[in-house]
């Protein structure tokens, strides 16, 4: 078999995250720098060999006063961690286009397992040449156990941002 290499396509991937605020809303944000490095052995995603990395000074909910509080010791302390950095240990076919990925996650130098849900979205020859593969990867993990432990409470005892964070990623790559 053959290692191919897949190259993210950063116009045409997004790693987007939702948190409940107050327990009645959400609020949603993003990173903008982000990269990731894919490895098969040929087109066989379920060989994947898979490291992503996200700046976590880039960090964005459209409230740049939130967005300084994130960067902050608070929770990502963005000038002393300045990535957060996930590295696949698997992933297996749980039916169609359908996939678990695991793998380890590193915020703030702490490292935990996590499971991640991927729809494969299939392929395609872009007008460029280029043959793409795209994916949709949800999942969710406890803030807190990364060290992200700021907490405040309501006035009715509720939590002010939950210990819950859902990830959702839309990422294409380029067969290189």
């Amino acid at each position: 078999m053959a290692k191919t290499t897949w190259q993210l396509d950063p116009a045409h991937s997004e790693i987007t995250f939702r948190v409940r605020h107050l327990v009645i809303a959400t609020v949603s944000g993003k990173f903008t720098k982000f990269s990731a490095n894919v490895s098969t052995e040929d087109d066989d995603f379920t060989t994947s060999d898979i490291e992503f990395e996200a700046e976590t000074a880039s960090i964005d909910t459209g409230i740049e006063a939130r967005d300084n509080h994130l960067r902050s010791d608070d929770f990502f302390n963005s000038e002393k961690f300045p990535t957060l950095l996930f590295k696949s240990t698997g992933m297996k076919n749980t039916g169609g286009n359908e996939f678990q990925l695991d793998g380890n996650l590193t915020i703030r130098d702490v490292t935990k397992p996590i499971s991640l849900k991927v729809e494969f979205g299939g392929t395609a020859t872009d007008p460029y040449g280029n043959f793409k593969a795209a994916f949709e990867v949800t999942g969710s993990l406890n803030r807190k156990e990364f060290g992200l432990r700021w907490d405040a409470l309501t006035e009715a005892g509720g939590a002010v941002v939950s210990d819950e964070v859902k990830i959702h990623a839309n990422v294409q790559f380029a067969k290189a």
